[in-house]
């Protein structure tokens, strides 16, 4: 075997060589033919090499330590003696029997002295170690969203989890002060823990196997929002080091709001704000101190104070209510004078109202959500953490009064002929005349038909479109003669209102695809002879209307529509049956659209949504503008003659109305669809009857009598039952 030199070494030349710089081969690359080196190593040359090594180490440390030394020197000295009396000597020497066991006096101290010193220092490296998660529980924060009839009071809330955070300062001080005195008056002074409470509940965990709380109001935020419910020693150790640190990072008053917001107070609610909803049906903000001291008990248990779930739970919820109030006075938050006043227990609902989700409730949530979540530029995915407040503008009693009024309608028909019930729709919508939609109805339940009939673009106008034709011509004039000026037309104007009438254009008969020329029909194919327009619009003559179309202008005629509030993507081809009503409005923009005459001539478009918060902070929320869609005369004028469609139609109720009311019937020609559009009181209402077999197409079906006989009898009755009383 040969030894490696390193590159570079010559013999002549001074310098040192390490053993780690020779190449020393493997056993396996020495050459064949040339003997392995065995080591022999005894163990007197192994203890001779260890001693060296140690011998070596010792003089190290002794040249790196005696500064240390010479520094400590003086302290060692003068402690010497008072170590080694320290130190145990047992059998101790001087004692007989078994005081030779016992320690001495200055060993007990030094002995407690050192573990209190250790446990100290311990405490210090678990708080300097211990970090405030820096994610919260998600189901800690993950809240429901609440929506708002336009009374203010609960509609329907979505979401998996009953909570609504609200800000401090939203809740009534009364109500604060009962549960700091129910559960840590002294939260404002502590810091952030209880040592007397954690002993207590670490005896109870460790030494007898159960649990028991003993917790500071930060120390059951955290549990809440850190950490698990598992009640183990290292669990509440943690939470003992995090409430210490969140008390010094974070202040009194946020940690007391997000205690009040993430904790549990039975009935599937978490927080004050669902838990006052729940059990006395109003905001956190109205509680007073008798009801929050009620809320208060609920903290130590919903199961046992919960009075509607049992006598013994009334008992308790009574006995403990009175002794927060008690305590509020104790604690000089509340006077005696005002205790006074609480004599008798705020009995809570008998169970919390639940909402009637499913059926109409979802149609109007539906609504509401997309409308919020487009004007208030809501993310899906901040929508779906929840916390929003959603005010509507659903009227609680329209929409009772239109959902019965279809409901009987619906009842009707199945009594008359069941087979053509069960494909018949009613969409209905009310809407105020400065564009809140007060009310939908949009199918029997919306977990079975997902389908808003109130929102939905299926079925044509009909006659019911003929006042937008109206309001065109009234508005720009007609054209007879191209080249030439439009000229006005007025209510009084003339038409021919006989059946069969064809239709013309300034060069001559209109000629459709296939050749043939345009005639205008009446229902029934009845004619009427000249006819004033406001006449012809009264008794729904079709015939003067299609021609007056074609004198305003289709486009104009289209354009008003729209401005008046029907959309463009309603219309279809822009032919002369256009004036009869071949676009597809939905009944909810046809009850805007007629509110827009109302208004005098004013139309702001149909919204759901008033405002929203989160959280009780306002969210931005674009509400539309009004916008003139027509001259006021023009309106009135139009107004007038849906009056007089009214009287003529509805004689008797016309009569017992006390105001105008105004409205009109709707048919078209084959028989697919049946309207009623009218306002009164400044809320205009459009129902739709239809059929559609949704289980084979989405293409209109005959009525067969479901729209009543004459065909808008039905329409008309449940328009008239949603708009009671008329006057």
């Amino acid at each position: 075997m040969q030894l490696k030199l390193p590159a570079g070494f010559r013999p002549d030349e001074t310098m040192q060589l390490r053993l780690s710089d020779l190449e020393i081969p493997e056993a396996s690359e020495i050459p064949e033919g040339e003997t392995k080196p065995v080591r022999h190593r005894g163990r007197k040359a192994h203890r001779a090499s260890l001693r060296s090594r140690l011998s070596r180490l010792a003089a190290i440390l002794r040249t790196r330590l005696a500064p240390v030394v010479a520094r400590l020197a003086p302290a060692v000295i003068f402690l010497t003696p008072y170590v080694r009396k320290l130190r145990p000597m047992y059998p101790r020497p001087g004692r007989t029997d078994w005081r030779r066991w016992i320690p001495s006096w200055r060993q007990s101290v030094g002995g407690v002295l050192a573990a209190v010193g250790l446990s100290g220092m311990f405490l210090v490296v678990a708080y300097a170690t211990t970090d405030i998660p820096s994610n919260l529980n998600t189901y800690a924060t993950q809240q429901d969203n609440v929506y708002f009839w336009s009374d203010g009071t609960p509609m329907a809330r979505t979401g998996w989890v009953q909570r609504q955070a609200m800000p401090l300062k939203d809740i009534p001080e009364d109500v604060r002060w009962a549960v700091l005195a129910a559960e840590n008056q002294s939260f404002y002074s502590d810091p952030g823990i209880s040592v007397k409470g954690i002993g207590r509940a670490l005896y109870r965990t460790v030494g007898q196997g159960d649990t028991e709380g003993g917790s500071t109001i930060t120390q059951q935020y955290v549990k809440n929002v850190y950490l698990t419910q598992n009640q183990t020693v290292s669990r509440k150790f943690t939470e003992a080091m995090i409430s210490l640190k969140l008390d010094n990072k974070m202040s009194k008053d946020k940690i007391l709001e997000g205690y009040l917001n993430t904790s549990w107070f039975g009935r599937g609610t978490y927080g004050l704000q669902r838990a006052s909803q729940a059990y006395y049906g109003k905001d956190v903000s109205q509680l007073n101190a008798s009801q929050g001291a009620f809320l208060a008990s609920l903290l130590k248990g919903a199961g046992l104070y919960d009075p509607t779930l049992s006598k013994a739970n009334h008992a308790r919820a009574v006995a403990r209510w009175s002794w927060i109030l008690d305590r509020m006075v104790k604690i000089g938050k509340l006077s005696p004078a005002e205790r006074a006043k609480y004599k008798t227990f705020p009995e809570p609902l008998k169970q919390s109202k639940t909402y009637d989700t499913g059926k109409q409730s979802d149609y109007l949530v539906e609504l509401a959500t997309q409308y919020a979540k487009k004007t208030a530029h809501i993310s899906d995915k901040d929508f779906d953490l929840g916390g929003y407040q959603i005010y509507t503008t659903f009227d609680r009693k329209r929409e009772t009064e239109l959902t019965d009024a279809v409901n009987k309608a619906r009842k009707d028909a199945q009594k008359k002929n069941a087979d053509t019930a069960k494909t018949a729709h009613y969409g209905a919508s009310s809407v105020a005349s400065d564009g809140r939609i007060l009310a939908v109805y949009g199918g029997p339940d919306h977990r079975t038909q997902g389908y808003n009939d109130s929102n939905s673009t299926t079925v044509p106008a009909g006659s019911a479109f003929e006042p937008f034709v109206y309001a065109a011509a009234l508005e720009h004039g007609v054209t007879k003669t191209r080249g030439r000026p439009p000229t006005s037309v007025t209510p009084d104007t003339l038409y021919d209102g006989n059946d069969g009438v064809p239709i013309t254009t300034p060069e001559g008969p209109y000629w459709d695809r296939s050749g043939k020329k345009v005639a205008a029909h009446n229902d029934g194919k009845k004619s009427y002879g000249q006819i004033s327009l406001r006449q012809a619009l009264a008794q729904s003559v079709n015939t003067p209307f299609m021609q007056l179309g074609m004198d305003t202008g289709l486009t104009t005629v289209r354009k008003t529509a729209e401005d008046a509030g029907l959309l463009s993507s309603s219309f279809g081809a822009q032919v002369p049956a256009l004036s009869l009503g071949n676009a597809t409005p939905s009944a909810l923009r046809m009850a805007s659209a007629y509110g827009t005459f109302d208004a005098g001539g004013v139309h702001t478009e149909p919204y759901s949504v008033r405002r929203i918060t989160r959280n009780g902070a306002a969210v931005a929320l674009e509400r539309p503008e009004p916008t003139r869609a027509m001259s006021r005369t023009t309106a009135s004028e139009v107004t007038d003659a849906l009056t007089d469609s009214f009287g003529f139609a509805h004689p008797t109720a016309a009569k017992t109305a006390g105001t105008e009311v105004a409205g009109k019937t709707g048919t078209t020609q084959d028989d697919t669809a049946a309207w009623y559009v009218g306002t009164a009181k400044s809320v205009s209402t459009a129902v739709v009857v239809y059929r559609i077999d949704l289980g084979k197409s989405l293409e209109p079906l005959p009525l067969k009598g479901v729209s009543g006989t004459p065909v808008t009898d039905v329409p008309y009755g449940i328009w008239s039952r949603a708009m009671t009383p008329l006057g």
